[in-house]
């Protein structure tokens, strides 16, 4: 097979919404596109819809009127699978289904040419299962796209076991000529996509677990503090708990019970009371009109400390959190030890409040931890130990909303939300570089496109630093005994070296 032959002739096994969305950026790219469905009428249903899709796109300007037409001319329905014969490649999306994916390519194995490409849409099946059941596996390969397809510019080109690599070429050049970027991917559970994206549910089900925030803190820190599109549990109810607990337990199954896996009971609870999310109307917010009821978040306290006493070791961050203070109107104690009536603040990295306090030699009673992770101009969030006071609770809280940035309280935990969850993302991201399944940039760029991140895990890596997320990594496994918080050696390695984790292996 010739990786510098082009894909003319694209023909899709599957008339819904994915089987639409993939003919749409087809035609737009210059296929002929032959669609065919089960369903006799479903073909032409299909390309009714995307007509006004292409019109929409002639109307913004993004497609002239020729162009228009000539995609929607490109378009032609299927009456029966032998309508593929002449097909340069067929791309099944099909219900997820193993042995319905694999009865589909043995039939396509007997309509299409020796050259012909097939491939498979499926969203968390082996390729290498799939086209097992092949006469010829090697033509068999992964061509993942996520929906809606047409806003969704990423795509993952999966190789199986027994892949050309001329295959994923074609189909790599295919999906770029189509407007999307491609990733290449090994077939191994999840992909880059679903696979990367267990950090980030999984670690914030935890937390919620320990009682370290509730509901809407967990989603307000994550979202604003941190900068991602939705927080955990905004997310969990938009997939709906139906799909997404099944496919947390199917990952952790799939790598062997692998700890950093490991699905939360909080979802299985959940699914099995109905809470399903948007879709029942309740989930872990409970929505009126297709909106979530979020109680306001009270103002800040009026309360102020005396003073403000700073036990932070590094010279930047206590500069840092000394200005904030400052310009907030608060009294730097610059005593040696702190005065009596001081509030005590620490700034730990992956240690709790109470750890960081005693090393310091203070009051527990009014020690309060900050994160200073992230920016502390969109909100910040404070940890108490379990004997701060509430009116050192309340001073601190007053004093650090003073300017209107929201404040969040959480109880103590080894590392802040922030700290916790994007310390999981950049090491899970580092084991997927690890284990070869793609290339560094390429999971970058699958889980910047693909999960909406503020950006891919090895690039948040380096901006946290490689030496701070190894050592927050370091100090939750050393408190918590718990294996899913061992560090990946891409990690490791790259941290002693003083290099990015962009960096890959000569």
């Amino acid at each position: 097979m010739n990786s510098d032959q082009p894909i003319r002739t694209l023909g899709i096994v599957g008339a819904g919404l994915m089987g639409r969305g993939i003919a749409q950026i087809a035609a737009v790219g210059g296929m002929e596109v032959r669609l065919f469905d089960a369903r006799p009428a479903a073909p032409a249903d299909a390309i009714a819809a995307i007509l006004p899709m292409l019109d929409k796109l002639v109307a913004k300007g993004r497609l002239s009127e020729g162009e228009g037409a000539e995609a929607a001319a490109r378009l032609k329905p299927a009456a029966a699978l032998s309508d593929l014969a002449g097909c340069d490649a067929v791309v099944e999306a099909i219900v997820e289904d193993l042995e319905a994916k694999r009865g589909l390519l043995r039939d396509l194995e007997a309509v299409v040419g020796v050259d012909c490409i097939l491939a498979t849409n499926t969203s968390s099946l082996s390729v290498t299962s799939i086209a097992a059941a092949c006469a010829n596996p090697e033509r068999v390969a992964g061509l993942h796209f996520f929906s809606p397809v047409p806003l969704m510019k990423i795509v993952e080109v999966i190789n199986g076991a027994r892949t050309l690599p001329a295959v994923c070429d074609r189909l790599t050049a295919l999906a770029g000529r189509m407007g999307h970027s491609p990733v290449r991917a090994q077939d191994t559970p999840g992909f880059i996509v679903n696979h990367a994206g267990r950090a980030y549910l999984t670690e914030g089900l935890r937390i919620l677990g320990e009682g370290i925030a509730d509901v809407p803190t967990l989603d307000r820190v994550l979202r604003e503090a941190a900068g991602f599109r939705m927080g955990p549990c905004e997310l969990l109810d938009l997939t709906g708990l139906d799909v997404s607990h099944p496919v947390m337990e199917s990952i952790h199954s799939q790598y062997y019970q692998e700890p950093r896996y490991r699905p939360s009971p909080i979802t299985r609870q959940r699914l099995a009371a109905g809470l399903l999310g948007r879709k029942s109307g309740q989930g872990f917010y409970v929505y009126r009109d297709g909106k979530p009821e979020v109680e306001a978040e009270p103002s800040s306290p009026s309360a102020r400390p005396a003073r403000v006493f700073l036990a932070i070791d590094d010279e930047l961050v206590r500069s840092r959190v000394a200005a904030l203070v400052t310009d907030l109107g608060g009294e730097l104690d610059a005593g040696s030890k702190p005065a009596d009536d001081a509030l005590c603040i620490v700034a730990p990295w992956g240690e709790d409040a109470t750890s960081a306090c005693l090393d310091a030699g203070l009051d527990p009673r009014r020690t309060i931890a900050i994160d200073v992770l992230p920016a502390l101009d969109r909100r910040r969030t404070l940890m108490t130990t379990p004997l701060t006071g509430a009116a050192m609770r309340e001073a601190a809280h007053g004093l650090f909303g003073a300017d209107g940035v929201p404040v969040s309280v959480i109880h103590d935990s080894p590392g802040f939300i922030t700290q916790r969850v994007m310390a999981m993302i950049v090491n899970l991201g580092c084991d997927i570089a690890q284990q070869r399944v793609a290339s560094p940039q390429d999971i970058d760029t699958a889980v910047r496109l693909g999960l909406g991140y503020p950006a891919g895990p090895l690039a948040m890596g380096d901006a946290i630093g490689a030496a701070r997320v190894l050592a927050i990594l370091d100090r939750m496994q050393a408190y918590t005994r718990d294996p899913r918080y061992r560090p990946s050696p891409w990690l490791i390695r790259r941290a002693r070296l003083g290099v990015s984790l962009l960096t890959p292996e000569g």
